[in-house]
């Protein structure tokens, strides 16, 4: 029986924003950008279980903490190695496959989960994309065998948190499918990730926007929100970049 396990990469560390999964994204409230995703993959019954994968740098104990307190896995790994880490999240829970997102991305396309998940396993894909998003929220499906493969046959690039390089680099060694995503949300001009003050004041300001949702909140309805709040984008422009990883 195939196990889908999200493995969530964790470190405080940041030139630009520290202990950016920590950031309160509900400051009324006390909600962290981890704890929505916590929340939200919980939402999705395809998902069996959540691990964080956290640095054994200095610093990173709040998340063990953190991971107690929601009742998630925890494991702890090489600050550098997130590969290893993701990896070894999969093995904890006894994955057969791993979930992955960002830890510094709240918005994730929830929707297309169980279709991915669908897919993969009745294609054999080794990796599943969604892609195409606005920056911050695609997911990746890998096969637990092809994140080991990757860490085998990488080096520090790949095993970096670029945790799909090899698998992008060597297109030919995989099985990679990408699921399609519609028309209105190929949005790659939008920026719904965290790595700037900037983006920390877009997305509080989505979530309190729609956060009676919460933390289902829906990708078509922040999209809208975006356009017709022109300032937002304005804010985030100067860092925005296409999100395209395949």
């Amino acid at each position: 029986m195939r196990r889908l396990v999200a493995a969530l990469a964790c470190r405080v560390n940041g030139s630009r924003l520290y202990g950016k999964p920590l950031q309160l994204l509900d400051v009324e409230r006390g909600i962290s950008v981890l704890d929505h995703i916590i929340s939200l993959l919980a939402t999705e019954p395809s998902i069996a279980a959540t691990v964080l994968g956290i640095s054994l740098a200095p610093g990173n104990d709040a998340f063990e903490e953190l991971a107690a307190r929601r009742g998630v896995g925890a494991i702890r790994g090489d600050d550098a190695d997130v590969l290893a880490r993701l990896v070894a999240c999969g093995e904890a829970a006894g994955a057969t496959d791993v979930f992955r997102v960002t830890t510094e991305s709240p918005f994730v396309y929830f929707e297309a989960i169980a279709e991915a998940w669908r897919v993969h396993v009745a294609a054999g894909h080794d990796v599943t994309a969604v892609d195409g998003l606005p920056d911050g929220c695609n997911f990746e499906i890998f096969t637990l065998d092809a994140l080991k493969r990757s860490h085998a046959l990488g080096d520090a690039r790949h095993r970096s948190e670029l945790c799909s390089l090899y698998v992008r680099e060597h297109r030919d060694e995989f099985a990679v499918g990408i699921v399609p995503v519609p028309r209105g949300l190929r949005r790659d001009d939008l920026r719904l990730t965290i790595d700037y003050p900037e983006d920390l004041i877009v997305c509080r300001g989505i979530y309190a926007a729609l956060r009676e949702q919460a933390p289902r909140l829906a990708l078509t309805r922040i999209v809208d929100l975006l356009d017709r709040t022109p300032a937002w984008r304005a804010l985030v422009a100067p860092f925005a970049s296409s999100a395209r990883l395949y």
